[in-house]
């Protein structure tokens, strides 16, 4: 039996570092000219098909986008953009015109963002003249706010995020859909369509809202996303009958709207689109697809050619990596306990393929198995003096607990709480690069904060293991570079009250 792999399990070595972030410009240095095919310095590539913009250069402070419904409905949304201290334009102001008749969104606005690591455009407000000082380390984007201001049993729902955040009731209270809003953000970020995320979108309308003259219902939600933009709003209605799409959205930084959408045709798959340009033409309008979070399609069409331009860049690209650096996970153990083959590694949501991650891991990761060798002593029962794996004679891998002098436990005997402790503490110990999800390769790892979305934390857990998962969990929030958001029992909660760094919410039914 081999429990330290042995040379039938060797792989060639990976380094196990974490890329150095690229160094971002001072916020006083000028942008470096667009050298993009088609371009000259100061220019950006035009607008897309179907795009116009403003000619009018007169300062908008006030705008509504709404979706043609009964104000009773719970889509339709009224937005209202506050200048800033000493800005002369106050955003974007969504126009009463019908969408025209130019171009459909092109070819390839399914295809996953780009993003960007750079600063915002200007300087940060309230930043001070006197004399220079260090600068701050740039913030890793992340959602510090949830809102669910019409959605399932939720209504004007505000939630802040730390770095821990459980969210606990009893049965019924809605912790689930809490937890369901923000994944169903996340995918929205990072493109997938709206029926993919709502398969059963009349499941999240509330039950009181009562449909318009024309049988049109729907629910709301949004987030607030923080990083090097400063705190950026993001506000979605969504129609859920009689057909799913998006009606309303809106981009907010600082009381100032960076983007706004509105459904002005309903016999069009399209909504009309306004976004702040802030130059010779303040506006661009273009229609976007209404099954499409238009902030995830911003990086797309906006050139980054104006202060505006950049302005929008920088809250969209921020928004979309705080909510795509998300990982839903739910271990199963009974999908656990079988061997299994080798393949790429990635550990998947439930956590079935423990072993396959734990055979990667300890060939091309052996800090990250040693640590998680040592913190799985804390939560099994009887001795652990390592975590090894060992091959079959079928081809698959199996993990397995040396016990010192005593034989060693195949995973497979362990028991449910075991097992769920193993595999949420071998999620808290990996990166991206080792769970099967959407990695946003244009970012480095270093300038991104993974956030971990689990429901029931607690099931299946001891006290015992409930206070190690969570002092291995703010230890680990600490660093800045993983967070956590889920949900607990009573006594899990009872216990992350008295565990400094955690935040518990409440809910009622």
């Amino acid at each position: 039996m081999d429990l330290t792999g042995g040379p039938a399990l060797a792989r060639t070595p990976r380094p196990d570092t974490v890329p150095h972030p690229r160094p971002t410009p001072p916020p006083s240095q000028a942008p470096a000219p667009d050298t993009r095919r088609g371009t000259r310095p100061g220019q950006g590539p035009g607008p897309a098909p179907g795009t116009r913009t403003e000619p009018d250069a007169t300062p908008r402070t006030e705008s509504e986008t709404e979706s043609e419904t009964d104000p009773d409905t719970t889509v339709r949304t009224a937005v209202r953009a506050e200048t800033e201290p000493g800005s002369t334009d106050g955003g974007v102001k969504a126009g009463v015109d019908p969408i025209g008749t130019g171009a459909s969104p092109g070819a390839g606005v399914r295809a996953r963002p780009r993003t960007r690591t750079g600063g915002e455009a200007g300087a940060r407000p309230g930043a001070g003249s006197g004399a220079e000082a260090e600068p701050p380390a740039v913030p890793r984007p992340v959602v510090t706010e949830l809102r669910l201001s019409a959605y399932g049993g939720r209504r004007g729902a505000t939630y802040p995020l730390g770095p821990v955040t459980l969210f606990t009731g009893p049965s019924g209270s809605g912790k689930s859909t809490v937890l369901g809003a923000y994944e169903a953000l996340a995918r929205l970020g990072a493109g997938d369509p709206l029926a993919e995320v709502f398969p059963d979108p009349a499941a999240h309308v509330p039950e009181s809202a009562r449909p318009d003259s024309q049988g049109r219902r729907g629910f709301r939600i949004g987030c607030t996303v923080d990083g090097p933009a400063g705190p950026v709003r993001l506000d979605l209605a969504v129609q859920a009958e009689p057909e799913l799409r998006i009606v309303g959205e809106r981009l907010t930084r600082h009381g100032r709207t960076l983007l706004t959408t509105a459904l002005r045709d309903p016999g069009r798959s399209t909504v009309q689109a306004a976004w702040l340009t802030a130059g010779t033409t303040p506006v661009t309008r273009a229609p976007l697809p209404d099954d499409l979070l238009g902030t995830a399609l911003l990086p797309l069409r906006v050139a980054g050619a104006t202060e505006g331009q950049r302005e929008v860049l920088a809250a969209a690209e921020q928004t979309v990596v705080g909510l795509r650096s998300l990982f839903p996970c739910g271990p199963v153990p009974d999908r656990m306990r079988a061997p299994v083959l080798p393949g790429e590694g990635r550990l998947l949501r439930d956590c079935g393929n423990l072993a396959e991650v734990l055979h990667r891991t300890h060939n091309a990761c052996p800090r990250r198995h040693q640590r998680f060798a040592a913190v799985a002593g804390a939560g099994c029962a009887g001795p652990v003096t390592g975590v090894g794996v060992q091959r079959l004679p079928d081809g698959t891998v199996r993990a397995l607990l040396a016990r010192g002098t005593r034989p060693a436990t195949p995973l497979g005997r362990l028991g449910d709480g075991e097992l769920r402790y193993l595999a949420l503490a071998l999620t808290l110990l990996t990166g991206p690069g080792v769970l099967a999800m959407d990695r946003i390769a244009e970012v480095p790892d270093a300038m991104q904060c993974l956030t971990l979305l689990t429901d029931d934390l607690d099931r299946g857990l001891d006290a015992r293991q409930t206070a190690a998962l969570l002092a291995l969990t703010t230890a680990i929030a600490a660093d800045g570079h993983i967070r956590l958001v889920g949900s607990a029992g009573a006594e899990a909660a009872a216990q992350a009250r008295r565990t400094e760094g955690v935040t518990v919410v409440d809910l009622t039914p």
